[in-house]
């Protein structure tokens, strides 16, 4: 069945129906899903034109009021505190330098507050087996911290469908951890960035990783949708065996 059907000189394009259907369904879902990596790409540029400008202002002090995510979100903030080793986590296949290890989260329980704010600490290598972790050394007395606040719901610590191992969980559950230790924390992870004397590793990657990535992948999906477009009238262009013969319809 054709719904169309054109002559110029000696060729014909008549597309059918159904195939067209099908060329115009992928068309359309890979040119979407070109849109969507670039999508991606600009709003890890724009994340990260975020963070530039934030490392600039003075950081936002946080003490006794329990604040929004939205006063906080990837602003530079400072605290003051004592860590509180009990409820310390280790998220698990955290790699750096191509080495397997654990990012630290700690909460830290703020001076004159009933408040407390998850720290990520920083990364430490794992230990020769999985049953032996590895020991975090942990400052004691009162410290001040500075870093960067982020999305503790962000896709590098979405949950994942696993339970957690005591200390160990493979991604963090900002809810199930709130819940399960009782504590009323700032909505908000603080990456810490300032030295402490733990040996941990704080050498946290750019808001903008994977821009290339991304754009890479989207000039994949723009290429095939071209591809199609082009194979689809190749296709359906014929040469008429006899072009002076009247068209029979």
């Amino acid at each position: 069945m054709h719904g169309l059907r054109l002559r110029a000189g000696g060729w014909q394009f008549a597309p059918a129906f159904w195939p067209t259907v099908a060329a115009l369904f992928f068309f359309v879902l890979t040119l979407w899903l070109g849109n969507w990596q670039s999508g991606r790409a600009e709003a890890k540029r724009a994340l990260q034109a975020q963070y530039d400008a934030a490392t600039q202002d003075p950081p936002i002090h946080v003490g006794k009021i329990l604040l929004t995510r939205d006063d906080l979100l990837y602003r530079k903030i400072e605290v003051q505190g004592r860590f509180d080793d009990a409820h310390t986590i280790l998220l698990d296949n955290r790699v750096q330098g191509g080495v397997a290890g654990y990012h630290v989260l700690t909460p830290l329980k703020i001076d004159g507050s009933p408040l407390a704010i998850l720290v990520n600490r920083g990364w430490i290598a794992a230990g020769r087996s999985r049953a032996q972790l590895p020991v975090v050394p942990l400052p004691h007395g009162t410290v001040r911290l500075e870093g960067m606040a982020v999305d503790p719901h962000s896709r590098y610590l979405e949950l994942a469908h696993a339970t957690p191992q005591g200390r160990v969980w493979q991604n963090l559950d900002f809810a199930r951890y709130t819940v399960l230790t009782g504590q009323t924390l700032q909505p908000v992870l603080l990456q810490q960035t300032n030295f402490q004397p733990d040996g941990l590793q704080r050498d946290w990657p750019r808001p903008d990783t994977g821009v290339s990535m991304h754009l890479g992948y989207a000039f994949q999906w723009y290429s095939l949708a071209t591809t199609l477009a082009v194979l689809w009238v190749v296709m359906n262009v014929k040469r008429e065996r006899n072009a002076n013969a009247p068209a029979v319809e």
